[in-house]
């Protein structure tokens, strides 16, 4: 899981994965929507593709970049936890900020009293 910790560190593999969301793509679209040389988006893919991120289909001259889940599900398992404690302390925030009173409603009053 390291790798795959190592490998979404960098935003531009993070939007590389992003754009593999909606389909499998070649290195050259990718480059082309990120604005980048296509050996600097070879790089970024080499090092997904070690994490286990991403698959390559190779077709003629073609290869084409896939999105591989599995590794993002493991990724998910271990987050879990860290999502509930967010949860969890959002809605204690919630709860907090109902008990208080509303800041709106109580402007008026005191300029009444002045």
């Amino acid at each position: 899981m390291s790798l795959s910790f190592d490998a979404l560190a960098d935003p531009t593999r993070r939007r590389i994965l992003g754009l593999l969301l909606g389909r499998p793509r070649l290195v050259g679209e990718i480059a082309h929507e990120l604005e980048m040389s296509q050996p600097r988006v070879s790089k970024h893919l080499r090092v997904l593709r070690d994490a286990g991120l991403v698959t390559v289909r190779p077709e003629a001259q073609r290869r084409w970049y896939e999105l591989r889940a599995e590794p993002l599900a493991d990724l998910d398992a271990w987050l879990a936890p860290y999502r509930r404690l967010w949860a969890e302390r959002l809605d204690l925030l919630e709860q907090r900020l109902e008990t208080m009173p509303d800041v709106l409603e109580e402007e008026p009053r005191q300029a009444k009293e002045q």
